[in-house]
């Protein structure tokens, strides 16, 4: 039985809620969204977020990496988010090949964001989003976007409560671009694209990744008139032509026009099509290579649905096929699968180029001028940066989540333990080596100095002082005639008097 919520009938509250005596106030702020909307904790999530509906992870759908190999992946990214820019330049092709491995899931928010170009947006607009969100919004869209809330992944324990702070946010992030852009408002399949992001980081770097998608990925795409998604369909159905000869005959002779299928897929980026762990990898890829990865995926699930003669005797007509398109078989949107196939598929981004030319100039030759002329489309991260190029400081990363605890004494005094050691070390290491001098008034108990490392000087010529000043010639006289000196026998030294070298001695000159 439907329970009204909020004034309103809730039409999906039988399939997601669990336990239907729960009479829990939507509007409480005790307990996670999920408890709130009647799933208790015996219910649990799957390692998405997500509580039950198609898009449930699956040991089927989905391949794990091992721990040590994410490990080493994280390890890649940081570095690459640490050097944006020079990676983006000189190194873009093992970006994109570590995009086509899969973005680590603790970074993928980061990532998407930097792919985008919505940081640096972020960053030449300081205070914009906050501006847009203090604003009451126009009402005509305001209406619109509160009716679409709870449409959004209602199996997310992030959407699952009305009022919750995910559908706020959601709110937050949709109001704020149709004050963005009001000549293009509010467009329902902006909303999926929001919440996905909405998944992966906050309210503020959300929005600019919208706007990024919507300006300069997908440009068009949500405007009045949808005429953008139009021409992508007719570029599908050349391509596909391509691919899958067969395929394409077939919706050929049945008259089945692109729009009928692929609107959903493209507006919304497949993340209402694919299994969850499958529409990550397509947004790694799609972030890093644009719209290219759109079509490439397009084609492979027309090509794997309709490509063969088998699957086609099953559906002889148009309500067949569209039916058949509907309910694509599991095993062709398995991760693994699926991204080894949309590598395979041979279409480049100039090959995309050359046929929207083409399309555009039928198109103005079958009904005239867009009424709707959206900005170039950037295919890729590298031309979105290009484009647009960034200054050093908008590339800084700055943490959302800063915590200033102080540490416990014990640590402290352990930090100036350490600083102190460190110290003594570096002025050790700075210090010079000293000289040894050998001591002039050695001590018995001290050892014998060490030798010279190399012979000593010369000594200097001997100079003998008499008492009395006599001229030279008398002296030479006196010294011939004097007779050599009798010798005394040593009087008793002390310690201090056993010294070999005295203040004036002959071997050595000292003056004082």
């Amino acid at each position: 039985m439907a329970r009204i919520e909020n004034g309103r009938q809730s039409a999906d509250t039988t399939s997601i809620r669990t336990i239907s005596s729960s009479r829990i106030d939507d509007e409480s702020s005790l307990g996670s969204d999920s408890e709130i909307n009647g799933f208790t904790s015996d219910r649990q999530t799957d390692k998405y977020g997500f509580i039950g509906g198609a898009q449930q992870h699956s040991q089927a759908s989905a391949q794990d990496v091992p721990p040590e190999v994410l490990r080493q992946r994280e390890v890649k990214w940081l570095d690459m988010l640490n050097h944006w820019d020079k990676w983006m330049i000189k190194r873009f092709d093992k970006v994109r090949l570590r995009c086509q491995k899969g973005v680590p899931p603790a970074l993928r928010g980061r990532a998407w964001l930097y792919l985008s170009g919505g940081k640096v947006k972020k960053e030449q607009n300081q205070g914009k989003f906050q501006e847009l969100d203090s604003q009451p919004g126009d009402p005509k869209w305001v209406d619109v976007i509160e009716k679409d809330l709870h449409r959004q992944f209602p199996f997310h324990e992030m959407f699952v409560s009305r009022g919750g702070h995910g559908q706020q946010d959601l709110f937050r992030v949709l109001k704020a671009y149709t004050l963005y852009r009001p000549e293009e408002g509010y467009c329902q399949a902006q909303a999926p694209i929001a919440a996905v992001l909405l998944m992966h980081m906050p309210a503020e770097d959300a929005f600019w990744g919208l706007v990024q998608i919507c300006e300069k990925y997908l440009p068009g795409y949500y405007s009045p008139g949808l005429e953008a998604i139009q021409l992508d369909g007719e570029i599908l159905y050349a391509l596909l032509r391509r691919v899958s000869p067969l395929a394409f005959r077939h919706l050929e002779k049945h008259k089945i026009d692109p729009i009928l299928y692929m609107t959903e897929w493209f507006m919304c980026a497949f993340s209402r099509t694919l299994p969850w762990a499958s529409v990550l990898r397509v947004w790694d890829m799609f972030l890093c290579d644009g719209v290219k990865i759109i079509l490439r995926v397009g084609l492979v699930l027309l090509k794997c649905m309709l490509g063969t003669r088998e699957k086609l005797k099953a559906c002889q007509g148009q309500y067949e096929t569209m039916e058949l398109l509907r309910a694509i078989e599991p095993r062709y949107m398995q991760e693994g699968y699926l991204v080894r196939e949309i590598l395979e598929v041979p279409v480049t981004a100039r090959d995309v180029e050359r046929e929207h030319h083409t399309q555009l100039k039928r198109w103005r030759k079958n009904r005239g001028e867009l009424n709707f002329k959206p900005p170039p489309r950037m295919h890729g991260a590298r031309l979105v940066m290009l484009a647009e190029p960034p200054r050093r400081q908008d590339l800084q990363q700055n943490p959302t989540i800063v915590l200033e605890v102080p540490p416990p004494t014990s640590q402290l005094k352990k930090g100036k333990e350490e600083k102190k050691s460190k110290k003594k070390r570096s002025s050790m290491k700075k210090s010079q080596p000293i000289m040894e001098v050998p001591n002039p008034y050695p001590l018995s108990i001290d050892p014998p100095p060490p030798p010279p490392p190399t012979e000593p000087p010369a000594p200097p010529p001997v100079r003998v002082e008499t008492a009395e000043a006599v001229p030279q010639t008398e002296t030479n006289s006196t010294h011939q005639q004097q007779e050599p000196p009798t010798v005394l026998p040593p009087a008793k030294e002390s310690l201090l008097q056993r010294s070999t070298q005295s203040l004036c001695s002959t071997d050595q000159d000292t003056y004082l």
